[in-house]
């Protein structure tokens, strides 16, 4: 049966905020009120909007939030001018921080995996595993994982996700010996057939064993905290890399009890914590892509929070990759289908995404996808 009636992160407030003290932070922009085409031109050119990640989209107005002591968070929503207005009424650091944020949000993204963000990109699942929620076992050979591959490229996926270690609830970890020997023949063949291959992994030594065997991309879903020589690992591997938001440390245990302060805004501020520590280690912004990690430590509230919330990622002006393919949060938000039942809830989200401005879906139903991202590609080029 459906999940209980959802709630918002965030609570209305009338007015934006006065007096706000930025030296604590708390503040948090969310842009709203998208437009695309010739609509989004007209709204930039009248100073009435501005671009989306330099993109398809541009917002119009934005949403100005800031937390609350004990929890929660205050939303107020305003026209695009006239939250620049304000801050620049208000205070000169508000005023630096409203328009460094309002910059990252309409930067253009460089590209990813050696693939350019103009337009949004697939990365099609392959799961080389005998236990993965949805489709565990159909591809856990070495010839039926290259084939899976090769199928979702014909089918329109330009980036190619091995995984050899199930991250569902409960499931049990994998030795790098086992998970090596899974992904590295898979991860070899289908670069040397010029595939651009993503790395699904915790683990440094499969990281950089498989950028050695030819992945472009490590995605790795604890953001490299997985293991304390991770960021030391990809930031000598020269590959880009996406940090994927997981409450908790271990995938075993990560929906044991989840709780969020609020869910949106804790999400952000633990990608941005991230980004810093990947800096720190050498790792230029260009190479990062961010998940907010739906699913991982969350309830279908908190993911239905996020989702409803999608573009505020965009304020750490880097590309961005929704994973929602088949999870279980569909189906607790529905009618408790099995997981290969779950496309129309999944596409539901990913089109959220897309309507959001990200840059990369990850899916397993490539074909599908393909189709609803061609109409709605159609849809934002005629407005």
């Amino acid at each position: 049966m459906p999940e209980a009636t959802i709630t918002s992160a965030f609570t209305r407030s009338p007015a934006l905020p006065r007096g706000f003290d930025v030296s604590g932070g708390g503040l948090h922009l969310l842009p709203t009120g998208l437009v695309w085409g010739e609509q989004a031109a007209a709204a930039v050119i009248s100073g009435n909007g501005w671009p989306l990640a330099d993109g398809w989209a541009a917002f119009t107005a934005l949403g100005v939030i800031t937390r609350k002591t004990g929890g929660g968070a205050d939303l107020a929503v305003a026209s695009f001018a006239e939250v620049v207005d304000w801050a620049e009424g208000e205070d000169p650091a508000l005023a630096r921080m409203v328009a460094e944020t309002i910059h990252r949000i309409g930067a253009r993204r460089r590209p990813w995996g050696g693939l350019d963000l103009n337009r949004p990109r697939i990365m099609g699942i392959v799961n080389v595993t005998p236990d993965s929620f949805s489709d565990g076992g159909e591809a856990f050979a070495t010839d039926a994982a290259v084939t899976r591959g090769l199928a979702l490229a014909e089918a329109g996926a330009e980036i190619i996700d091995v995984g050899g270690e199930s991250t569902r609830p409960g499931a049990d970890p994998v030795s790098p010996d086992e998970e090596a020997r899974r992904v590295l023949p898979v991860v070899r063949t289908l670069a040397e057939k010029g595939l651009c291959v993503s790395i699904d992994t915790r683990h440094a030594a499969i990281m950089g064993a498989a950028v050695e065997a030819g992945a472009r991309i490590i995605n790795d879903v604890t953001a490299l905290l997985g293991e304390p020589e991770s960021l030391a690992v990809a930031a000598r591997s020269g590959a880009d890399l996406c940090l994927m938001h997981m409450q908790g440390d271990d995938p075993r245990t990560m929906q044991a009890a989840p709780v969020y302060a609020s869910a949106p805004l804790d999400v952000f501020d633990h990608l941005a914590g991230r980004v810093r520590a990947c800096e720190a280690a050498g790792i230029s912004r260009d190479r990062i892509c961010l998940d907010p990690g739906i699913g991982f430590g969350k309830t279908p509230e908190h993911c239905a929070q996020i989702l409803g919330s999608l573009a505020l990622l965009h304020g750490l002006g880097l590309p961005l990759l929704l994973g929602v393919s088949r999870k279980s949060f569909v189906a607790r938000l529905s009618k408790g289908e099995a997981a290969l039942a779950r496309l129309p809830g999944t596409m539901a989200a990913n089109l959220a995404g897309l309507d959001a401005g990200y840059q990369v879906l990850r899916v397993h139903d490539v074909a599908e996808t393909v189709q609803a991202l061609t109409v709605w590609t159609a849809m934002r080029q005629g407005a």
